[in-house]
């Protein structure tokens, strides 16, 4: 398996996932949607969408928001698979975010373009990514897994280690992950609720979008 070096890598990911203090993910099933909607969250100030295969709207999805929205910074979620991978990459897609990693997609991460963002939940998952030569991850479910607490126990033996939290994470929650050491972004979809996304109240979103945007803290 060929790998991409652990400081480019982590470079890459971090230049991705760093213009924004929150990552919305994005469920769309409406190729229609997906441009008006990528337009509000840049609008807005969250230029790095996150858009998740759970539909089969997504892979357009993708392409569409990667062609008609070039301010935004585009990836894929929910990638499974080595097959999911090469599909994103072949959409456009700037970078590829896992719900957790197994060693078939660690692989087929070795040969592609984009980063991923592998994700782990347990100090265990944590020492295998590190090995391979990953220092970023996602950390999901982030609430059911230990939250902020988890998360500062990482920081311990795994320095070198920074995450984007996911799952269970709100407008109220967000700040306090974002104030970790080791908490690059966090990802989240409160921005984009589902009666505002079915009505196209793409004002509605951007107004919310903005509100997620103030929440960077300093470091």
């Amino acid at each position: 398996m060929s790998s991409i070096p652990t400081l480019l890598h982590a470079q890459r990911i971090d230049q991705a996932l760093s213009r924004a203090p929150v990552v919305p993910v994005l469920s769309i099933a409406r190729i229609e949607d997906a441009v008006p909607l990528a337009r509000a969250l840049v609008d807005g100030g969250l230029p790095v969408l996150e858009v998740t295969l759970r539909t089969e709207a997504a892979i357009g999805a993708i392409r569409a928001i990667r062609e008609q929205v070039p301010e935004a910074s585009v990836g894929a979620g929910t990638v499974l698979s080595a097959r999911d991978l090469s599909a994103v990459e072949a959409a456009g897609a700037g970078f590829a975010i896992a719900p957790g990693a197994t060693d078939a997609l660690y692989a087929a991460a070795g040969d592609a373009q984009i980063p991923l963002l592998p994700g782990i939940a347990t100090a265990s998952e944590l020492m295998h990514g590190l090995e391979l030569g990953y220092q970023r991850f996602k950390f999901f479910p982030a609430e059911s897994s230990g939250g902020i607490a988890a998360l500062k126990s990482f920081a311990g033996p795994f320095a070198q280690a920074k995450f984007c939290p996911t799952g269970g994470i709100d407008a109220a929650k967000a700040p306090a992950y974002l104030a970790l050491p080791n908490v690059i972004t966090v990802g989240g979809s409160w921005m984009v609720p589902a009666d505002a996304l079915a009505s196209g109240d793409w004002a509605r979103i951007a107004n919310l979008a903005r509100e997620a945007a103030a929440l960077r803290t300093a470091r």
